[in-house]
């Protein structure tokens, strides 16, 4: 998929730059409506069948996930972080906050690594950011410590390529925490739960307006 000629243009055209429900001392580009974005997309790149703009909404994971790491800083503090699919660099925006020594923000939609870089501006912090696939077989991810995965269990194939790099990533020595507000294909009994929040979505996306959403980390 080819990138917009200006895609940070096209972002801040349509969206708006405003707090985030359950951690408002973040700001980012959101989107109002899911549907007409979408469809500015495709008409953005004369392409049909794209993925949704997942970079343009704060989905109840990652908003638990920044949550839970903005009031415990010591988690990621000095320490290299992956934030896997990023999407809207919310993630990787919070651990860099909490004091990162480094933060790597990956999303294969060349939108969202624009929306990572204009949202990471808006909140005076570094980023550096990847469009590697990194779910793919044989792809090298970038050094890190500790991986962030939020909100990435909604579809099946994705769900498991992604659970497996969470294993190959632990077994390497880094460590997982991963925002999920109980999508399907979550592994819960490979899980241990950490901690729970009543998390503001749109009701849009959801099924509903509040949704309860958890932190987990692996089952040794």
């Amino acid at each position: 998929m080819d990138a917009p000629g200006d895609p940070a243009a096209f972002i801040r055209a349509n969206t708006r730059l405003r707090p985030v429900a359950h951690a408002p001392g973040i700001r980012l580009h959101l989107a109002d409506e899911a549907l007409p974005l979408w469809h500015r997309t495709e008409e953005e790149l004369d392409t049909l069948g794209l993925p949704p703009p997942y970079w343009a909404f704060a989905w109840a994971g990652g908003q638990a996930l920044a949550r839970y790491i903005l009031d415990r800083p010591a988690l990621v503090r000095d320490r290299r972080v992956l934030d896997l699919a990023s999407g809207s660099g919310l993630v990787a925006i919070a651990a860099a906050k909490a004091g990162a020594a480094s933060v790597t923000a990956a999303d294969i939609d060349p939108f969202a690594l624009a929306a990572i870089a204009l949202n990471a501006q808006a909140n005076a912090v570094s980023l550096e950011t990847t469009g590697a696939d990194l779910l793919a077989p044989g792809a090298e991810p970038p050094p890190f410590d500790m991986l962030l995965v939020g909100d990435l269990f909604y579809e099946r194939d994705t769900a498991a390529r992604a659970f497996a790099f969470c294993e190959r990533a632990a077994a390497a020595g880094a460590a997982i925490l991963i925002g999920d507000p109980g999508r399907t294909y979550l592994p819960r009994a490979r899980l241990i739960r950490l901690t729970e929040y009543n998390v503001p979505v749109t009701r849009e996306l959801e099924d509903y307006e509040i949704k309860r959403t958890a932190v987990w980390a692996l089952r040794p």
